[in-house]
């Protein structure tokens, strides 16, 4: 959801206006666009850390924005971002308005549908968290509890027990929790609300381990419950049908992968490598 040589972001009004309207774009269309106007434009999150987030300097920072950065160095163009919301940018049919989307997004069945998914790029662990006050000490205290979760995520997925993730390399898992009532949030932080108090308005909340850890890091009053739930595979996303783009980005993830830059960007953001399945 970002963009401009890595730094500044565009609205709607900037956004490359679309040459075909329907479900897939022409082979080569979206990657023509992007070596003729020499800029890339990926769509990602704004308030995700540490994947993606704004800076002091109200510039995007972050593992995503990083991974974007360096694919467009290695496509010999400059990147614009922008951030048009989960549901947007999972939905497909993007008209030429952005060409990718690096968002930490998982390659379900479902999106595979309206969406091309070039490359893995890391892996990452799913889990609950809790208020620190939480009288709950293992996973199946939760059952029939209140919990959050981000709208159309894998983490509201899981909740429903409709989670298929069929990405190569990724561990099987089973469903560990049924909850009595699952809260969808978006644009109000699900974290914040957990730290209202134990069973305020929520009784857990389902993120990644990453963003956990991030939340307690800034001080807010949660912990993590239990072990991993899952792991997630997170790939580039582009829209349906251009295979000259879709070759293109998964020969530079692959790149990436071999040369230890992925690994590298991982550790500086997550604190260790999530290129694999360890």
């Amino acid at each position: 959801m970002f963009k401009n040589t890595g730094k500044a972001i565009i609205g709607a009004a900037l956004f490359v206006s679309a040459s075909v309207a329907g479900l897939s774009v022409q082979a080569g269309e979206a990657l023509d666009a992007i070596m003729k106007n020499k800029t890339l434009v990926v769509g990602s999150n704004s308030d995700y850390r540490p994947n993606a987030f704004m800076g002091d300097d109200n510039q995007l920072q972050g593992f995503d924005i990083d991974v974007s950065k360096e694919i467009a160095k290695r496509l010999g163009v400059d990147v614009q971002f922008v951030t048009p919301g989960w549901e947007v940018m999972t939905a497909g049919r993007w008209h030429g308005r952005w060409h990718m989307v690096v968002g930490s997004m998982t390659p379900t069945k479902a999106r595979a549908q309206v969406l091309d998914f070039p490359a893995v790029y890391y892996y990452t662990p799913a889990a609950f968290a809790v208020h620190k006050n939480s009288k709950a000490t293992s996973l199946a205290d939760l059952n029939g509890k209140v919990i959050g979760v981000v709208g159309s995520s894998t983490y509201h997925k899981y909740l429903e027990h409709k989670l298929e993730i069929d990405a190569v390399g990724a561990p099987s898992f089973e469903y560990a929790v049924t909850p009595g009532e699952i809260k969808l949030y978006s644009d109000i932080n699900e974290f914040d609300e957990l730290s209202l108090g134990d069973g305020v308005r929520l009784d857990a909340l389902a993120q990644s381990v990453p963003v956990i850890q991030q939340a307690m890091k800034k001080g807010l009053p949660i912990k993590q419950l239990g072990d991993p739930i899952f792991y997630e595979p997170l790939a580039i996303a582009i829209d349906k049908g251009d295979k000259e783009l879709n070759d293109k980005l998964a020969a530079i993830v692959d790149e990436m992968k071999n040369d230890g830059t992925l690994a590298e960007l991982s550790k500086k953001w997550h604190g260790a490598d999530l290129v694999s399945v360890k």
